[in-house]
């Protein structure tokens, strides 16, 4: 076994970003490598070859490697339903529901297929580069914990701990982290670095002394802040953002359970629009072109959210000015006629009125469809996945937004609202550039050699402020 795990000193420390340049550096080096993060909690999934589902970041860093995502590169991964409970998916399938003081008590089980998946990948790969969650420094959660030291110590993966002097504080937070931890985890760090510097990166060597010398750790180096990480698909929703373009006004409904946002990165990577993200409490703004209701782990629960926003009285309005709507996945499901959940698949068992904007009807089902489609839209050649629950028919089916092979989605009758159970479709370049130009906006091709190049760009800028070569050695 070879592998190395980065663990931070808080959630948003910058791991996910660390642990996708460190695979690009480390395969460019001419080895084999694989990411692996023993617990994920997001809305954000991919599906992955092998017919399960793993967090975005994870297929991310996968592509980093030149790898296909696999079940394997993040075995348990819990999707935020409410606030105190989520669906849990343990090596690409649900398992179930589970509250958080509920799933305490599964984490023994679950252990278990995180050390079996780690055992698969560290079999199959020169290095494995593993990612943690939240922080070591949780010590209330340490007793059972699968995603920090409780997988470290379980098995033996030296750690390297990344803090974040952006948010300030980054003394204490690494030290403080030594502090709290037990002598046997604290003994599994090897080193640290710092993340997210602005300015003169020299300007904190007293500190970056102060930390070597109160720790007795080595470090690793200090990142000066990635300007192009907008470049890259965002794994939080709080790290969702707008574009400031000119011309078409595209503006995307911020769901409390939000899911697979990733679906608008291209589109605010182009410069002949402008996209908002618009927040709870915010009306939708009079000079939108375009209103995506986007996916939701909750379809039932965020209809609900959006109407206490008031932004199915926006939405009308919008329609009525001539506006155009898109809703993908939950967001499709919302624009029909009716949502029946006959068995509480998404929440308590009965009937919902939708927004009325698409003549469907949609059933949900506790099955879950996940697969990877390729077929055409708009006369284009459109590609992606589909990740949710429930069927969708009715008189607008009959207008299907794209063929993929089998219909998906409907269109209304006068054409300016689509719903599609398609996510990732505005990657491609050319349906993409079609489906703007409905909307009277220019395209700028090259989306996904840009999301390649900039994991280049980001291995470059680790290789230049880190000791690389030193902290893969770690591994070893």
């Amino acid at each position: 076994m070879v592998a190395v795990m980065i663990q931070g000193t808080g959630s948003n420390v910058g791991k996910s970003m660390l642990v996708a340049g460190l695979c690009r550096a480390a395969t460019r080096r001419g080895l084999s490598v694989a990411p692996f993060k023993p617990q994920n909690m997001s809305n954000n999934a991919a599906v992955t070859a092998d017919g399960g589902e793993i967090g975005r970041a994870q297929a991310l860093q996968a592509r980093a490697c030149g790898l296909e995502p696999h079940t394997d590169m993040n075995p348990v991964l819990l999707k935020p339903e409410t606030d105190r409970g989520a669906q849990v998916i343990l090596q690409g399938s649900a398992i179930g529901r589970a509250e958080a003081r509920d799933y305490q008590g599964l984490k023994p089980r679950l252990l278990g297929g995180v050390l079996d998946s780690f055992a698969r990948l560290s079999a199959a790969h020169d290095l494995v580069i593993v990612e943690g969650a939240g922080s070591p420094a949780e010590v209330n959660l340490r007793p059972r914990d699968i995603a920090n030291m409780g997988f470290a110590r379980a098995a033996g993966v030296p750690v390297v701990l990344a803090g974040d002097i952006d948010r300030g504080g980054v003394i204490a937070q690494i030290v403080g982290t030594q502090a709290v931890i037990d002598a046997g985890d604290a003994a599994m760090i090897r080193g640290f670095l710092v993340n997210k510097f602005r300015g003169d990166p020299r300007l904190f060597d007293d500190g970056y002394r102060m930390i070597e010398a109160r720790t007795g750790w080595r470090g690793f180096g200090v990142v000066p802040w990635f300007a192009d990480a907008h470049r890259l698909p965002a794994e939080d929703a709080v790290d969702l953002r707008a574009s400031g373009g000119a011309g078409l006004h595209v503006v995307c409904l911020t769901l409390s359970r939000i899911a697979n946002f990733d679906d608008l990165d291209p589109l605010a990577a182009e410069p002949g629009l402008r996209l908002t993200m618009l927040t709870p409490g915010q009306a939708i703004p009079g000079d939108a072109g375009l209103v995506i209701v986007p996916g939701t782990k909750s379809t039932l629960g965020d209809l609900a959210f959006l109407r206490a926003q008031g932004w199915d009285i926006d939405l009308a309005a919008h329609y009525r000015r001539g506006g155009h709507v898109l809703g993908i996945c939950g967001g499709y499901q919302m624009l029909g006629r009716m949502i029946d959940d006959p068995s509480g698949a998404d929440g308590v068992a009965g009937q919902v009125a939708g927004l009325g904007l698409l003549d469907v009807t949609t059933v949900m089902a506790p099955d879950k469809r996940l697969t990877r489609v390729t077929g055409t839209a708009l006369g284009q050649p459109v590609s992606g996945y589909e990740i949710h629950m429930g069927r969708t028919d009715g008189p607008d089916c009959a207008r299907p937004f794209a063929h993929v092979p089998d219909p998906d989605g409907a269109i209304s009758a006068d054409g300016r609202v689509t719903g599609s159970y398609l996510h990732g479709l505005f990657s491609d370049d050319a349906f993409r550039a079609a489906f703007l130009a409905r909307l009277g906006a220019a395209s700028r091709p090259g989306f996904e050699a840009g999301v390649d190049a900039a994991l280049d760009d980001l291995a470059d800028h680790l290789e230049a402020h880190l000791d690389v070569a030193a902290l893969l050695a770690v591994a070893r």
